[in-house]
């Protein structure tokens, strides 16, 4: 069995057992974070190396004789270099579906927070218009019924699927837009056929040269003015700039992302800067996927991969 090092377990959150894979190996290291120096130290002995966002670029694995197997704790493959992988011949094995019931639950929250006009409503108790109100209720911020509602998804693979699934159980008619850029040979209409007619859009394609700014500034002027856009994929996809202008100009009625083009965004973003004005916006820290059912399941599959992986290795030797 195997030696294996796990390079950034910190970013699995608390209290996650990884018993699952210490069972599938002879010795298993574990360290918080690493840096892409600090991981040709650690990865120096071991055959199998355990990373969810830790770079492992070519001049990296170079350095690497013993390592043969990289487990990305994660779907996306962004951090590894595929092709160097490849010409050293480490496999590369990652998760899928991981967080489907967690990230469809919190797409659902957004869209569910958004047609309420919470972050509005939210705002004016907190500063005491309830209180001060001549009427029983607040009004001023039209809400939306979903039931009845047109929703558009890009993006109709497992975690779309379910998305799909829980909105239709809303009384939501739910149509998904061609794959961008291959809309010529996908039967399903294209995005720019469906925008206009669009109550909420919910994005759940990858980030490519077709999806970057795909919600961009010429589309959002096309919707209709209470449209609600909700981005649980990746940054970037929206042109947010663009739909922060629309959202202060009253050309869409709201907005609301778990991810930005720069995690964490050290820097700032205009939407961070905008949570203090009375918009019917928000933002989440990239957290959609961490129930502690998610973050578990990835354990398993990362197991899975392990075991497959030496199963493998042991019919080819």
């Amino acid at each position: 069995m195997p030696h294996a090092v796990m390079l950034d377990a910190k970013s699995l959150g608390p209290q996650i057992d990884l018993s699952a894979i210490r069972d599938a190996v002879t010795q298993l290291d574990v360290f918080d974070q690493s840096s892409t120096q600090q991981a040709k130290e650690r990865l120096a002995n071991a055959d199998i190396a355990l990373v969810n966002k830790v770079v492992l670029d070519a001049e990296t694995l170079q350095q690497l004789p013993s390592l043969r197997l990289i487990c990305v704790m994660a779907t996306g493959l962004n951090n590894i270099d595929l092709d160097a992988a490849k010409a050293l011949n480490i496999s590369v094995k990652n998760v899928t579906a991981y967080g489907t019931a967690s990230v469809s639950q919190h797409t659902l929250m957004l869209m569910l927070t958004l047609a309420n006009r919470l972050p509005q409503y939210q705002r004016e108790v907190a500063n005491g218009a309830w209180q001060r109100s001549d009427f029983f209720c607040l009004q001023d911020h039209p809400t939306l019924q979903l039931a009845g509602k047109r929703l558009v998804m890009v993006g109709q693979g497992e975690l779309g699927t379910e998305v799909a699934r829980l909105a239709e159980a809303f009384g939501m008619q739910v149509t998904f837009a061609a794959r961008p850029g291959n809309e010529a040979n996908d039967s399903r209409p294209p995005l720019d056929a469906l925008l206009p007619g669009a109550d909420i859009i919910s994005l759940h394609c990858p980030l490519n040269a077709d999806t970057q700014h795909l919600i961009n500034r010429q589309r959002l002027a096309a919707a209709k003015s209470s449209l609600l856009v909700v981005n649980c994929a990746r940054g970037g996809i929206i042109d947010e700039t663009a739909a922060l202008e629309a959202l202060r100009q009253g050309t869409i009625g709201g907005l609301a992302v778990d991810v930005l083009p720069v995690e964490p965004p050290r820097d700032g973003h205009p939407l961070l800067d905008a949570l203090s004005e009375p918009l019917n916006l928000i933002v989440t820290p990239h957290n959609a996927w961490i129930t502690p059912e998610a973050r578990q399941n990835i354990i398993a599959l990362t197991a899975n991969n392990i075991a497959e992986w030496e199963k493998q290795s042991a019919t080819t030797e």
